[in-house]
């Protein structure tokens, strides 16, 4: 099942655009925004704002369209249709980044337009996700999903790995260089869902609707989802809270580590590895247990190890002490995409999946906007007291876990 063509094809796709979402949104460009802006205690937590903004500028986008994406899976049935395009224009974007951050020699204008490309890059990544997640449903049956969503989240964790090669071509300086040969690599391990995933066949289209009639659509499934599918509306809560945590710990843990820990690049590379190498074990490992256990269980003891590792790095005084942490959080990074994923397709009704995972989407980029907001606020606000800024910004964190904990434990559920 694992080596068959449409399913190593799906799975490299995750491989592909974690070497963006690990390069770009996590190391290199949280690096580089440091190395422009961050000259002391105070500028890098302004460093902490730009970072956090941007990424929050992006999920705002993505939250007036990802409800559309969903219509249009389920009006259409056709997935890589969108997911090529939009995956070409990250890449592109993504490239572009590499392009004006050396070839522009006025610094504020560079640093404007990659700005720019970093939100059009990450919309456009995002946004092949929403058409991405729901593929898995059409190469598996029910009990193959949760191997599968393991399968390919461990594949794409892998990715990490070939993206961090790219580390001995920047060093400690010059970040911006990473930008062009991670659109290159992003393009190169794209290319088999490009040319060797097929979609399932169109559906018959019995009523021609225009494309922002959607939107309607999007607010009867809503409503359906809070009288009919209460499980799935309380899970959807529950989702906002753990991802927004996930979502914006990874967005500052590269700059986090180095300027409040003290790691050098070199060091927080070597715990990004080990990180991923919890994640790619932890995802495997609970695509088993989920399905033994239920999603239910399974996202609970998710949360519960994010809680613990948040936790710990907010406290973190020395950098053992955020090497725990970082493990911790590489497990619980890895194993809630496929807990989660399961646990979408276990409560959905299939005929409305692609709604669904799109309001799912639209949960997650709401969250990301909100969470990179809170952290950046306090940064910037709490800027003159340096560092502490950002040990209160990262505590923030685990209330939103918290948060999400309540809800889960309330969503009634059947295991399959």
């Amino acid at each position: 099942m694992f080596l068959s063509l449409p399913v190593i094809s799906w799975a490299l796709y995750d491989f592909a655009n974690t070497i963006f979402s690990s390069n770009i949104t996590t190391i290199f460009f949280p690096f580089y925004l440091q190395e422009v802006i961050g000259k002391d205690e105070v500028l890098n937590q302004v460093a902490s704002t730009f970072i956090t903004y941007s990424n929050a500028i992006a999920s705002f986008f993505l939250v007036i369209f990802s409800p559309l994406f969903g219509v249009l899976i389920d009006r259409t049935n056709q997935k890589k249709r969108y997911l090529v395009p939009f995956a070409l224009i990250s890449i592109t974007a993504t490239i572009l980044m590499g392009v004006f951050a050396t070839f522009i020699s006025d610094a504020t204008v560079g640093l404007i337009l990659v700005l720019l490309s970093f939100v059009i890059a990450k919309f456009f990544y995002n946004s092949s996700l929403v058409f991405y997640d729901p593929m898995i449903s059409d190469i598996g049956n029910d009990r193959e999903v949760p191997l599968l969503s393991g399968y390919g989240v461990a594949i794409g964790y892998l990715g990490t790995l070939i993206g961090l090669t790219v580390y001995p071509l920047v060093g400690d300086g010059g970040f911006h260089e990473a930008f062009i040969p991670t659109g290159i690599l992003f393009l190169l391990f794209s290319l088999p869902i490009f040319f060797f995933y097929k979609d399932q066949p169109r559906k018959q289209v019995v009523e021609k609707k225009s494309f922002l009639s959607g939107y309607g659509e999007i607010l009867e499934t809503f409503k359906d989802m809070r009288s009919q599918y209460k499980g799935i509306f309380l899970f959807m809560i529950a989702y906002f809270f753990f991802n927004d945590a996930i979502a914006t710990a990874i967005s500052v843990m590269a700059i986090y580590a180095k300027a409040i820990v003290g790691f050098s690049t070199g060091m927080f590379i070597l715990l990004y590895l080990v990180s991923t190498i919890s994640s790619i074990i932890g995802s495997f490992i609970f695509g088993y247990i989920t399905r033994n256990v239920g999603a239910k269980k399974a996202v609970t003891m998710v949360a519960i190890i994010l809680l613990i590792a948040l936790v710990i790095a907010t406290i973190a005084t020395n950098q053992g002490l955020f090497w725990i942490a970082g493990s911790l959080y590489g497990v619980a990074m890895g194993a809630m995409w496929v807990t989660s994923r399961t646990m979408i397709v276990e409560l959905t009704p299939k005929e409305k999946r692609g709604q669904f995972f799109g309001l799912f989407a639209f949960s997650g980029k709401v969250s990301s906007i909100v969470g990179p907001l809170i952290y950046g606020t306090i940064t910037l606000v709490l800027k003159d007291y340096g560092n502490l800024a950002s040990r209160l910004a990262l505590g923030s964190l685990i209330i939103l876990v918290l948060c999400g904990i309540y809800f889960h434990l309330r969503v009634p559920y059947k295991k399959a």
